[in-house]
């Protein structure tokens, strides 16, 4: 919508659009940030369940239970902040300033880190720093952004228009896209559900390994969303379907040259990356292994979350918010039906594996939507590019396992183990560079047109 009220050349309108955008957004978020806060026991029972059963029964497993809901209180209030910062960023990534809102989200990290750091004596749960460390990393994230705004020339006081023809129009488009946006966020609000009744510990291996597999997701997937959303938006505005194309099979070559080696290298280095972010303190080894065993899992699903991600702009961009739902719905459902059959004899590790097949499921039928409306699909060319992708990832895999085989990971001390993994990390890059070159790939395949 920001890149068709700017296509009409008409600067007053298109700031008067984000003024109003702004305000209705900003108002509506505000509301639901307070209800949040205020019914945080009530969320945290429906997403805790186990746990809260636990704490009506009295049983110690119901402190977890009255942990999350305070520390929802605290928490709640950065989903405003968050908003207010991706609106600014859309704002800014549809002017071609992609920087500034690339590198927000690293002042978040340094909130929680620097929170963790200096309060957490400051509490009889050393938790509650984190969640200091979020609520002030929203604040920082926002405030961070608003200078950039006002020397874009688009910092502009928020008003309520509720009634404005664009604002309703988002509004039209938005409620389903809220769905279909969501999808593997409520598939993992219902693993957290049901991982809730299983083992204790169930919950954390599964948020640690979700924490890791969104490294690259976030690092790669959701950085080549963000920039091919403003660009297919402007090919669709100016029917152009030939640069649509273009774009779209950028977008994908991106993904996969780099999605699937981060797939095989986290599959491959799960428990010596986990082991060296997290094992200390009540973090085991043995937490080591069972979140591992849930980051294989993940790591699975990684290239088609990240599919999703380019798919799904190529319906945001014809303003399309419906059939992303639909899909969504289907995939979700299927998500359900993956957790009966795989929970049952895996445990929280077949939470892992119904979130990966159902994240397949959504990315192909995304897939199968956009050739069917005749908007996109890949032709050969890709396709072997994409073999050879594959092809030069498995190679790199199994000489990152020859690696680790000579190496008697639980007789070295943590500075070793950094070292080891640093090792690892770089050999794989250097050989999945040198095995692609072989095969026949080179920048200019890489190259945006």
């Amino acid at each position: 919508m920001l890149s068709e009220v700017q296509a009409q050349g008409d600067k007053a309108a298109n700031l008067a659009f984000i003024s109003r955008i702004s305000g209705t957004l900003g108002l509506i978020v505000f509301c639901t940030a307070l209800f949040g806060v205020i019914a945080s026991p009530v969320i945290a029972a429906l997403f805790g369940t186990g746990w809260f059963i636990a704490y009506l029964d009295g049983t110690v497993e119901g402190n977890k239970f009255e942990l999350a809901s305070t520390m929802l209180k605290i928490t709640f209030p950065y989903l405003f902040f968050i908003t207010l910062t991706g609106l600014s960023g859309a704002i800014l990534n549809t002017m071609n300033r992609f920087a500034v809102a690339a590198f927000t989200p690293v002042l978040l990290n340094v909130a929680i880190i620097g929170c963790a750091w200096g309060m957490h004596d400051q509490f009889s749960t050393p938790a509650f720093a984190l969640a200091w460390g979020v609520f002030i990393g929203g604040v920082v994230q926002l405030s961070f952004q608003l200078p950039f705004l006002y020397r874009a020339g688009v910092l502009v006081r928020p008003r309520w228009g509720w009634s404005d023809p664009n604002v309703k129009k988002v509004r039209t488009l938005m409620i389903p896209a809220l769905f279909g946006v969501s999808v593997s966020q409520i598939n993992l609000l219902f693993d957290t559900l049901i991982a809730s009744f299983l083992m204790t510990g169930s919950v954390s291996w599964l948020y640690y390994s979700d924490r890791l597999l969104e490294f690259p997701l976030g690092l790669f997937g959701i950085a080549i969303a963000t920039v091919i959303l403003p660009a297919l938006s402007r090919d669709h505005v100016a029917q152009d379907s030939t640069k649509f194309q273009q774009n779209m099979n950028w977008a994908l070559t991106m993904v996969c040259v780099l999605g699937i080696p981060s797939c095989l290298g986290l599959m491959v280095l799960a428990e010596p990356i986990l082991s060296v972010i997290f094992e200390r303190g009540a973090f085991t080894s043995q937490d080591v292994s069972m979140a591992g065993a849930s980051l294989l899992a993940y790591a699975a699903g990684l290239v088609s979350f990240m599919l999703i991600k380019i798919f799904a702009p190529g319906y945001y961009a014809r303003q399309d918010t419906k059939t992303p739902v639909k899909i969504g719905i289907i995939a979700m459902i299927a998500n359900m039906g993956f957790n009966i059959i795989f929970a049952i004899p895996f445990g929280y590790v077949g939470l892992a594996i119904a979130t990966s097949l159902s994240a397949t499921l959504n990315a192909m039928l995304l897939y199968r939507g956009l050739v069917k409306a005749g908007v996109y699909q890949f032709d050969t060319t890709i396709l072997w590019r994409i073999v050879r992708m594959l092809v030069s990832a498995l190679l790199m895999a199994g000489i990152v396992m020859l690696l680790q085989r000579s190496v008697n990971w639980e007789g070295l001390v943590f500075v070793q183990r950094v070292f080891y993994v640093i090792g690892w990390l770089v050999s794989a890059v250097v050989v999945y560079i040198i095995f692609l070159g072989i095969l026949g790939l080179r920048p200019r395949h890489f190259k945006s047109t």
